[in-house]
């Protein structure tokens, strides 16, 4: 089952015996067992009865809340992970450490790297005028391991990011979208809007493996430290962007199992995003995407993204702890 999302307003989140159940208007939306539940999200209001929050405590599920566009408003969960060696470890790795720098190379380096591999895939395919982007791309990936300055390696970071989304919307190929820049707040247009919703969601998933694994999700190395942001969730999710929520997105967009009616555009701010139904078809695809499988490269067997999130706190744990060398970031072609 995984991850459970709840997008209708008002919707009664109760316990009933081993099992979880959202009501809404007398009609049951969602009757599963609480043993096959990874994580519960709602996007917009929802009542959660205390007999269901103490049973999420219990069984270590955290309970998300986000806006129906997918802004982070807070999150309940069990107490923090006792591994102390863990946080100490990423304490003191903070700053511009050898570690510090070696973790956002990995950090750079797996993101750049799935760029090119998208474009590479999609220039495999047919789609001409990539080159440039491509080239660019290699450009910004060539220097990274000799690159010892954090700076430094987010300039390269941004170089490449650049080159990526300025050729993004030749990926698309659906005449009803289209995409010439990336816009964040808010997205102007329904491709953005996806892109910021995946990339919440995302985080939101990021930051429960870096809870179950016992890291501080405030403290990263790639991303500053700023007041409430979750640094090392936005560092760890850098190399899952491209694998996980671009590649559904493009795939959702291409193979049209989102339509223009499924967004709405506000006219004051003209800021897009989806319709109700849109929002629950965008959702059944993500966790879809999540649970679909693929062959880790340092791990040698079968996993799927959900799992493949805390099999990379895990390495960056490993590699901080001095019990591996390196962090290996997780690159796909």
């Amino acid at each position: 089952m995984g991850t459970v999302y709840i997008s209708t307003d008002d919707a009664f989140i109760g316990k009933t015996d081993e099992r979880l159940r959202v009501r809404a208007q007398k009609e049951t939306l969602l009757d599963v067992p609480l043993i096959k539940v990874d994580g519960v999200v709602v996007l917009g209001r929802a009542t959660v009865s205390p007999a269901a929050l103490i049973e999420l405590l219990e069984r270590k599920i955290p309970l998300s809340f986000m806006t129906g566009t997918g802004r982070f408003l807070g999150r309940l969960e069990p107490e923090l992970n006792k591994n102390i060696f863990i946080r100490s470890a990423q304490w003191d790795a903070a700053g511009e450490t050898p570690k510090s720098i070696h973790a956002v190379q990995g950090f750079v380096r797996g993101k750049l790297k799935n760029y090119r591999a998208m474009l590479l895939r999609a220039q495999r395919e047919g789609i001409s005028g990539l080159e440039a982007g491509i080239t660019r791309l290699e450009q910004a990936i060539q220097p990274i391991n000799q690159t010892s300055i954090i700076d430094a390696l987010r300039g390269l970071e941004g170089a490449g990011s650049a080159a990526y989304f300025t050729h993004f919307g030749r990926l698309i190929r659906n005449d009803a979208f289209s995409f010439k820049t990336r816009c964040r707040r808010p997205p102007t247009d329904p491709v953005n809007a996806l892109l910021s919703f995946g990339y919440a969601l995302l985080l939101h998933d990021i930051q429960g493996a870096i809870n179950i694994v016992g890291f501080d999700p405030y403290l990263g190395y790639l991303h500053t430290q700023r007041y409430g942001r979750p640094s090392l969730a936005l560092d760890l999710m850098e190399e899952f962007r491209p694998l996980v929520v671009d590649a559904m997105v493009l795939s959702a967009i291409n193979r049209k199992a989102l339509t223009p009616e499924d967004f709405s555009d506000e006219p004051v701010s003209h800021a897009v995003s989806l319709t109700d139904e849109g929002r629950r078809k965008f959702l059944r695809l993500y966790e879809q995407k999540k649970q679909s499988k693929f062959k880790h490269p340092v791990m040698g067997q079968q996993c799927t993204y959900q799992e493949a999130f805390e099999i990379q706190t895990r390495l960056l744990a490993k590699y901080l702890m001095g019990e591996t060398e390196q962090y290996p970031p997780l690159v796909l072609k």
